[in-house]
């Protein structure tokens, strides 16, 4: 499956989502949510993936963990924020180059609508 079906569906089922839910709940409720969604389709998804980081000869645990990963491919970073900052794209564009993701969503639930906290990245490192 292409990565961009696989984004208009993740992106489908986020919106499912916000529009049960709405936009007053913390992070962790709709990543459990969205999880179950992605699941449900039949999608492989884990939850809270530990991010190390490698400097030189040395690899740092520090607890970095991205919210959710589907198929082992898209990096989906959960927020429920007034607006996206620039550390959430900084965030995301750091997941995606040290797991080598191809892609990643920034979702932010703390819209009236969803389609207006959405943010697609796509990793340009080689």
């Amino acid at each position: 499956m292409s990565y961009n079906k696989i984004t208009k569906n993740i992106i489908g089922a986020a919106i499912k989502v916000h529009k049960t839910l709405g936009p007053g709940l913390l992070e962790s409720a709709y990543q459990e949510c969205l999880l179950y969604e992605l699941k449900t389709m039949g999608y492989a998804v884990q939850k809270e993936v530990t991010q190390p980081i490698t400097y030189k000869d040395i690899t740092l645990d520090h607890g970095y963990r991205i919210d959710l990963l589907v198929e082992n491919k898209i990096v989906i970073e959960l927020k429920t924020v007034e607006n996206f900052i620039d550390v959430h794209s900084a965030q995301i564009l750091t997941y995606m180059k040290l797991g080598d993701y191809p892609l990643g969503l920034l979702l932010n639930f703390r819209t009236k609508l969803l389609k207006n906290g959405i943010k697609r990245f796509i990793n340009t490192t080689e």
